[in-house]
This record gives C-alpha cells, structure tokens and sequence, in this order.
C-alpha cells in the first residue's frame, strides 16, 4: 500500500533512534526569542543610578561645605573652652546670653590691646630700619672694600638695584598680587566672623542644644551624651590651660632674654613669642623666633644670633622637657599620642587638625575609658622589663664556637 501525505510526514518526523523530537512552539518561533526580561532588572537598574546620583551629589556638597564644616568644628571647641567661664559667671543669676558677650568683649579687648601695641611697635622699628639703613649700608660698603679691596660706592650699589630686573619682576608681581592679598584678607575676616558667631551660638544656647540632642535619645544614651560632653569641656580646657602656661613660661624666659640685651619693647615681644609659639602648631616657633631677631639685629647684629641659639635652645627643652610633662598632667594622654595625634591632625586638616588634635584625642580616650575592661596584671617579671632567661654573651658563644 502506498504511504499517504500523513504517513510520510510522520516518518520525517521520527527520529532515527526511535525518539520523537519536541514539537515546536505555536507561532514558529525560534527557542529563547520569546522569553522575557526579569520584573525586577529594570528596577534594580533606577535603583542603582539612582545611588550613584546620590553619592555623586554629596560628595560635591561635602567638598563645597567642607570649609564651613571646618568652620563649625572650631567654633564648637572654642565654645567648650570659654564653657567654664560662661557657666561661672551663670551660676550666680546672669543671663549666659550676656556672660557670652562679656567673655567674648573680654577676649576682643585683650587682642585688639596686643595688636595695637605691636603694630606701633613694629611700626618704629621700621621707620626707624629705613632711616638708619644708608648708615648700616655704608658700614657694610667698608667692611667689604677694606676686607676685598674692592672700590664700592652707594651710588653703583643703588643705580644697580634700581635699573635691575629682578626689581622691575617683583614690582610687577607685587602690583598683580594686591588684588589677591585684599581677597584673602576679606575671606579670613569672613572665616574669623562665622567662628566668632558660631562659638557665640554654641556657648550662649548649650543648655538648650544639649537638650535638644538628648530629646532625640532613650535616658541611657542621654546620660552618656552628657558625660562625653563633660569630659570635652574639661579636657578642652586643660588643653588651652597647659598651652597657656607654658607661653607664660615661653615669654618670661625670652623677656628675660631681650631685658638683658637691651632690646627694646621687650614685653610686646615677650608676650609676641609667648602666645605665636604656642597657639600656632607647626610655623609657630619660627615665626615668633623672627621677629625678636628681626629687631635685634637692628641694635646688633652678635644680639640677633644670641636670640636665634636661646630660641633654638628653648625649643628644644620645651619639645623634651616642659611640653610633655604639662600635656600629659592636664590632658591625660602620652607624649607618644600627643605627637601623633599633632601629626595625624595635620595630615587631614592642617593647621586646624594640629590645633584640635589633642583636646579631641584626649576627649575621645577618657570617655572610652569607662568602657574598657581592665584587668590585673600578673606578677610577671616580664612585665618589668626583666627576662627570665638571659641570652648568652657574644663572648661565651665565641668560646663554645672554638671549642668545637
């Protein structure tokens, strides 16, 4: 019998194992062309730009706020130091509001009085440089022709100075760099300004922004909120304390330095290297160490280096000696952790981080002190620095050596 149409396309479609190949789908189409994309991807998809927008947005805002958060995190540690005196003056009925303004009347009174006097001291002692400068150089014309045997006059001298380019550079430069100069002093009396109202907000309203900060917290974590607070306050405190002592150590040894010397405005210069040493981590030394030598030099020059080895000389029994006894006494951390936390302070924040870094170290340490279980230590020799086997001598090795 002859296969009919359906039969033949029943035997083209049987495989030749005797299996039946899967029949395809309805539509003819292709496997996997009609299958879907997940619910979820495109979701995910938002979601995930979405993230990336978010933290490509606050990042450019944290690098746009970054000063004005540096900003707030002076005037915050400033407020911790005048806290002691605010809350005093508070005790006894006044308003804090007004003990605020006196503490900070107080502290303008204070500066303006030591800039005033040092401005017209630095004032004299210029005026008097430029006048007495044809006489020094004159002396120095001597020395150099008696000493060389050469024939310099100050006439070569000036038409040189004047008619070179080295001055007609810096004169150029000095006259585009005024508008930049002014710009920074704006932006500094700007900083100085949102500091001072900052600091002002944080000492005259503590009370109420401690409040409002507990209000958000369940009473355990409210109370420890507070003890940090507390610990930040005395700990800011002994900070500026010890660093004030020692600029009145600072300046009463280079008084007595300048008394002997005879160089004048000696007290105004005092005071200068007392508190610039001392309030200005890193340059400070070298800028308060200037300008006594600046002036002394204008007496004589022998003065000017007896100053620069007493400042040298100073410096280094301050760094060893007094620096790390008063730290350690008034802020409670090691001399190793004060200088690493000056060093790590202006690695992030430069010269606001060396300023800050130890009252916020030592803050830090004591308020986790309280959550650190300490346990008593063994009566181990080891622990006193002693072995319990000593080594053998280089000596007793070389004999046993030769012995072999």
């Amino acid at each position: 019998m002859a296969p009919t149409d359906e039969t033949a396309q029943v035997d083209q479609q049987t495989s030749p194992f005797g299996t039946t190949p899967p029949t395809a789908p309805p539509g003819g189409d292709a496997p996997g062309q009609g299958a879907r994309m997940p619910r979820w991807l495109p979701r995910a998809m938002v979601l995930a730009l979405a993230l990336v927008a978010l933290f490509q947005l606050g990042s450019w805002a944290f690098h746009q706020l970054i000063g004005l958060l540096i900003n707030i995190l002076i005037a915050f540690f400033l407020a911790l130091a005048i806290e002691p005196a605010v809350s005093w003056m508070a005790s006894y009925g006044m308003r804090r509001g007004l003990a605020t303004f006196l503490v900070f009347f107080g502290l303008l009174i204070a500066t303006a009085g030591f800039v005033t006097l040092l401005g017209s001291m630095l004032a004299g002692q210029i005026i008097k440089m430029i006048e007495g400068f044809p006489e020094y150089l004159d002396s120095v014309i001597n020395w150099i022709n008696s000493s060389f045997h050469t024939h310099v006059r100050r006439v070569d001298v000036r038409d040189s100075l004047v008619h070179s380019d080295w001055l007609r550079k810096y004169v150029q430069n000095s006259a585009t760099g005024v508008l930049d100069v002014s710009a920074q002093v704006l932006g500094g009396l700007f900083k100085l300004l949102t500091i001072t109202l900052f600091s002002f907000y944080f000492a005259a309203d503590g009370p109420r922004l401690r409040r409002a900060l507990c209000s958000v917290l369940p009473p355990a974590r409210q109370a420890e909120v507070l003890r940090a607070w507390e610990i930040a306050v005395d700990k800011t405190g002994g900070y500026l304390y010890s660093r004030g002592l020692m600029a009145l150590i600072s300046g009463i040894a280079h008084y007595i330095l300048l008394q002997a010397l005879g160089v004048p405005y000696a007290p105004v210069l005092a005071v200068w290297v007392g508190l610039v040493s001392q309030f200005i981590p890193t340059i400070g030394t070298y800028l308060a160490g200037a300008l006594p030598m600046l002036i002394a030099f204008t007496i004589n020059p022998w003065y000017a280096l007896w100053v620069l080895i007493f400042v040298v000389v100073y410096q280094q029994f301050e760094n060893y000696v007094l620096q790390p006894k008063l730290t350690a006494k008034t802020v409670d951390i090691h001399p190793a952790v004060a200088f690493g936390s000056v060093i790590a302070g202006t690695a992030l924040l430069g010269a606001v981080g060396a300023l800050i870094a130890i009252p916020a170290v030592a803050t830090l340490q004591a308020f986790l002190g309280a959550y650190v279980k300490r346990y008593d230590v063994t009566d181990d020799p080891r622990v006193h620095g002693h072995r319990t086997r000593r080594a053998p001598s280089f000596r007793t090795r070389l004999r046993e050596l030769l012995g072999r």
